[in-house]
């Protein structure tokens, strides 16, 4: 089986598919490995070192003709599309609610799709959880952005010239990417707050030395793949009316709110900006699915009142390396998953939840029934 990797069309994203520490996992196997000449540019790796491993370098129009499984870290074009052939496979990070047309593309010309976002939150699973690996950088960049932008330090200390306070930090949101910025601020000696709609999460927030606010929202819950339920319209003006006075108090506000597949909930308006200390930064999360606050601009710092509202896409490439090797290897745990060494194929067996789930497209049909 030939397997290839290709580079994002974005050029703001650095991560890389192929990574130099997980690649001998597949060609032990047996897979024969083609990539993009040039993948491993972001994370300043070079062509040299994948062809010492035993991969082989071409042409982007190679990649797509030339391999059974064809890896990628973003949405193709629909051009691109027609240069792979019936019955061959693409596999990766293509953003499905919001590219429609590609699975239609791909239905029409016999093409699967395995799309990694929705690989189904369960134990057997976690090691092939795309979207939690790189929440978990993610959340790790947004406190570090945040901070640079700050005119304080974060942690307190205790020096000749007086004593210098903590900078307080406000998370919205305890998901995965909540939980590492809760850790990250924590590690920088700042005082952290949190608060999620799910009130489950509070043992995990005191358990990283964190206080978590509680806010009365009613009945709330989470989804059965652990997502947080939306609200309804009443519960988020209460929410934004209460954690308003926790905003005023802060140094750095990170939201993270995100509804799978749906807009991002506008949870911060300029009425909580405007009560805010000048000086204080806002970072938004979820700026690429419409923002959780008025006003954030992606890849744009925005200043209202004094108080700067930061939006960066793509977060997790800001620390390139890791991304892309923890990237790698839920791919590589995918299909070593499901890797049939007497048939040199993957099977796509339906009863199995994982298959069912992540397999978008398979043989000219849409499976999910979500895209039906």
């Amino acid at each position: 089986m030939i397997i290839s990797a290709i580079k994002s069309k974005d050029v703001s994203d650095k991560r890389s598919v192929l990574h130099p520490e997980t690649i001998k996992n597949l060609i032990s196997k047996g897979i024969e490995i083609i990539f993009e000449s040039g993948i491993g540019g972001g994370i300043h790796v070079g062509d040299q070192t994948f062809i010492d491993l035993g991969a082989k370098p071409v042409s982007r129009e190679s990649c797509f003709s030339d391999a059974e499984i064809i890896l990628t870290p973003s949405p193709i074009d629909d051009h691109e599309v027609k240069l792979i052939g019936g019955g061959k496979t693409l596999m990766g990070m293509v953003s499905p609610f919001e590219n429609q047309e590609l699975l239609k593309n791909l239905c029409d010309s016999n093409i699967n799709l395995v799309s990694m976002e929705f690989v189904p939150r369960i134990t057997r699973a976690q090691k092939m959880d795309v979207l939690s690996s790189q929440a978990n950088l993610a959340g790790y960049v947004a406190v570090i952005e945040s901070s640079s932008l700050l005119s304080s330090a974060m942690p307190m200390m205790m020096t000749a010239a007086g004593t210098l306070k903590p900078a307080r930090v406000f998370v919205i949101g305890v998901g995965v990417a909540g939980l590492q910025a809760i850790a990250t601020a924590k590690r920088l000696g700042a005082r952290v707050e949190a608060f999620d709609t799910r009130y489950v999460v509070e043992e995990q927030v005191q358990s990283l030395g964190a206080k978590f606010v509680k806010i009365d929202l009613g009945e709330t819950g989470e989804t059965s793949q652990g997502y947080a339920k939306e609200l309804t319209d009443e519960q988020l003006a209460k929410q934004k009316e209460l954690q308003s006075k926790v905003c005023e108090r802060s140094d750095i506000v990170i939201t993270t709110a995100q509804l799978f597949g749906r807009p991002a909930p506008r949870i911060i308006d300029n009425s909580t900006i405007k009560k805010m200390k000048r000086g204080s930064v806002i970072l938004d999360m979820a700026v690429e699915s419409g923002g959780n606050v008025e006003g954030s601009k992606v890849d744009e710092i925005v200043e209202v009142d004094g108080v700067k509202i930061v939006g960066i896409s793509n977060l997790a490439s800001k620390v390139a390396g890791h991304a892309s090797y923890a990237l790698s290897n839920n791919f590589n745990n995918w299909l070593l998953e499901f890797y049939d060494e007497e048939s040199k194929n993957i099977k796509f067996d339906f009863e199995d939840e994982i298959i069912s789930n992540s397999v978008l497209v398979f043989d000219g049909e849409v499976k999910n029934e979500r895209f039906k």
